[in-house]
């Protein structure tokens, strides 16, 4: 059995680092929207189950309007914890692969997911990294139990390093829609530039003037380092 889990903490904190180009409304839309195209995502790569994580009952019930099972935490205790939670239950159930993405990965395939599931063996886990190189967007292990994963930059050397330490041999996998999580104003840039087909993709381009909100952004960025130069 291959456990593909999904950790979602509340809609209401979802994507704080987008709060200076997005209002409270429109970061509690995007949240929705990537969840959903994950979701589908995971439904069409047919794997045997297909866990949400969380505590937020309209997250738990786009889950299960898209076919996947809600796993139901006691408090948001962040991602890492969540895909504890998950890994230590796929190991209850006998689960053969245990395989976390994020929710904010819109441009996944079903093909990327088959991939990263199938990529994983007996002391070989598969790594997915962000676009950056510095996070996680991909995992999966065989056993669920094989290793312990913590999440927050710089997680995927962290992973790495994990797991040789602990005497395995991690498979490392660029899947470019996996890649592309949307946590910063220049990745919804990114997502336009190269995506038109899933919903997060047509709800952004019928945002007005997003392309000048995030401008705007980064020249704001851009200014202290001006200033101090």
């Amino acid at each position: 059995m291959i456990v593909a889990a999904v950790p979602i903490k509340d809609l209401s904190d979802a994507k704080q680092r987008l709060a200076s180009i997005l209002t409270l409304a429109e970061r509690d839309q995007l949240a929705r929207a990537m969840l959903r195209d994950v979701l589908r995502a995971l439904a069409a790569a047919e794997l045997d189950r297909v866990w949400v994580v969380t505590r937020e009952p309209a997250v738990a019930a786009i889950a299960r309007g898209l076919g996947a099972e809600p796993v139901i935490e006691a408090e948001n205790r962040g991602h890492t914890a969540a895909v504890a939670l998950a890994q230590a239950e796929a190991a209850r159930r006998g689960a053969r692969v245990f395989l976390t993405v994020p929710g904010d990965v819109p441009r996944v395939t079903a093909e990327e997911l088959r991939r990263l599931a199938g990529a994983a063996g007996e002391g070989a886990p598969a790594f997915v990294p962000s676009r950056s190189g510095l996070g996680t967007n991909g995992v999966a292990l065989a056993p669920p139990d094989a290793m312990t994963l913590t999440f927050g930059e710089p997680s995927f050397a962290h992973h790495l390093e994990t797991a040789r330490k602990g005497g395995l041999a991690p498979h490392i996998l660029e899947l470019p829609g996996l890649g592309l999580d949307i946590d910063a104003p220049e990745d919804l840039t990114a997502l336009l530039a190269e995506d038109s087909t899933t919903e997060t993709a047509r709800l952004l381009s019928t945002w007005r003037q997003l392309a000048s909100r995030v401008d705007q952004a980064y020249r704001s960025q851009l200014a202290p380092v001006k200033a101090g130069s």
